[in-house]
């Protein structure tokens, strides 16, 4: 491929990346828009809820989404961070809505749902497939823009960076990438990077995200050298389907803040002996209860109990969702769902200031892949969305005309394949892909312990040595990147709750049950050690 030079780099499709996009192509500066699968094909794509803002003035108020989103992350989130996208919020939802995104009205206007840890009604929603309908007409406006250049089933390998003279510190200069048809990596070369690709849940064996949520942007920054933080704060959605055939099905948190109760399987019901907001309490009391339950009953699953609501209500508020399950044969109108907790969303992330700018310059991450301080221990629902629009723009507003004469351009490299050959035991890759989402599943899920993570990270250490041997023994496929990606999101999920000695949030330590102010109200932050 002949070297060509774009203004942005863009790697990943949801909302994030889309919404800077398009924020950045109104300036006339080049966008590559590349994706691992289809421009559909994302988190942000499968969201149910909605996007958290306050658009009732009359019940609603900034403070009052302050204070929730405060108190779900568990006394460690950036209060500059929240204020910044709890303030930009309403701005943004008027502005998709300008777009066409055809949110859900009464008539009273917008119909806002309520979730866990809300205190108000302010989630803006489409039904329950938000977030289809979001990238649905992003992408529409994606595909006016002439100087958006889009490369679908694309998988970058890693970045490419060089480092300032001036300043001695390093530079992203845009990435190698992968054509999964082909087989062949190319360069792909730009004045900023900006890192879109979402979450990591496919590091865990039961999880509510998409097969692409791989950890790749993620593993590919601190293989760079970039700050991450937080990794022990894997957040486990409290309800996915429980059925055989319902891969990755999310039951909504709209549910439960549409009236849905939680039960055991004798019909019973427990949140009310874990917190006071019983079955709308914060995500990662839900998630802890419905786990200590289980492990107490000995059954695989607890029930979402809708049958209080009328057939008509839910078929109208939870259209998709009512479909889904009864396509597997629950009614929920009349039977209540079987669900438990799966792997959901990623707290922690790639460090970035309040434009989204990683400690590489030139380097962005926003959504998922970054850590913003938004989030603290444990994500409120819905801010997720909210957050990828907020530090989309603030990005795009930071990267026009940001560039800078010492990226010498003509110093990056093809890609060299050396001595490789092509891999005649794809076994083995498929292997340790299984190998560590079991025992992250099994050692580093909820509930921890001391003896849990060391043995995770004895095993991800054998497990990162094979990797690397096979490697660099033989030509890369998309399953192998993203086998040595999520190997590494791994490795610094271990290490970051291994040197957490508190239960916080999402990271639950049987060996330290409680909350330790003194010595870990703070963040966890990993750079990669330079050899």
């Amino acid at each position: 491929m002949d070297k060509k030079i774009y203004d942005h780099l863009v790697i990943g499709s949801g909302v994030a990346g889309l919404f800077f996009a398009i924020n950045i192509a109104k300036s006339g500066e080049s966008v590559l828009l590349v994706t691992k699968r289809s421009l559909w094909d994302s988190n942000s794509f499968n969201a149910q809820g909605g996007i958290a803002s306050v658009l009732n003035s009359s019940i609603d108020t900034y403070q009052s989404h302050i204070d929730d989103t405060l108190n779900a992350g568990a006394g460690i989130c950036h209060l500059d961070a929240v204020k910044l996208c709890v303030e930009n919020g309403p701005r943004l939802v008027n502005e998709l809505i300008n777009l066409g995104v055809d949110f859900t009205h009464n008539e009273n206007g917008l119909h806002l749902g309520k979730e866990g840890g809300h205190s108000q009604r302010r989630v803006a929603h489409a039904g329950d497939i938000t977030g289809n309908e979001l990238i649905k007409t992003l992408v529409e406006a994606v595909k006016k823009y002439k100087n958006i250049e889009i490369l679908e089933d694309r998988i970058a390998v890693d970045l490419i960076t060089s480092h300032c003279k001036q300043s001695k510190g390093k530079y992203a200069m845009g990435a190698y990438i992968l054509d999964k048809k082909t087989g062949i990596v190319n360069r792909y070369v730009a004045k900023n990077t900006i890192l879109a690709t979402g979450g990591t849940g496919k590091v865990y064996l039961y999880t509510s995200n998409p097969d692409v949520a791989t950890g790749d942007g993620l593993a590919m920054a601190y293989r760079s050298g970039a700050d991450v933080a937080n990794m022990e704060f894997i957040q486990f959605h409290p309800t996915s389907l429980y059925h055989p055939q319902a891969k990755s099905f999310l039951i909504s948190e709209a549910l439960r803040g549409e009236g849905g109760v939680l039960k055991l399987k004798s019909g019973k019901t427990f949140m009310e002996n874990y917190h006071k907001m019983k079955s709308l309490a914060p995500r990662d009391i839900v998630a802890q209860a419905i786990d200590a339950e289980m492990k107490k009953s000995g059954d695989d699953c607890v029930y979402l109990d809708m049958t209080h609501l009328s057939k008509e209500f839910l078929m109208d508020r939870f259209p998709n969702i009512y479909e889904k399950a009864l396509s597997f044969g629950i009614d929920m109108a009349i039977t209540s769902i079987p669900v438990v907790p799966a792997a959901h969303y990623t707290c922690g992330g790639v460090v970035v200031d309040k434009n989204g700018e990683t400690s590489i310059k030139h380097l962005f991450a926003i959504g998922e892949v970054a850590f913003t301080g938004l989030h603290g221990a444990n994500r409120l629902a819905s801010n997720s969305l909210l957050e990828g629009l907020v530090y989309g723009e603030m990005a795009a507003k930071k990267a026009v005309n940001y560039f800078d004469d010492y990226q010498e351009f003509d110093d990056t490299r093809h890609w060299e394949t050396g001595n490789a050959t092509t891999s005649e035991e794809a076994v083995l890759v498929s292997h340790a892909w299984d190998e560590i989402r079991r025992f992250m599943w099994n050692y580093v899920g909820i509930v921890r312990s001391n003896k849990r993570l060391r043995r995770a990270k004895n095993r991800i250490t054998m497990v990162q040595n094979e990797i690397n041997q096979y490697y660099w023994k033989y030509f890369i496929t998309s399953d192998l990147v993203e086998l040595r990606n999520i190997a590494t999101v791994a490795e610094l999920i271990i290490d970051s709750a291994i040197s957490r000695k508190e239960s916080r949030g999402f990271h639950v330590m049987v060996d330290y049950p409680n909350k330790n102010d003194n010595s870990f109200k703070r963040d966890t932050y990993i750079r990669r050690p330079i050899i």
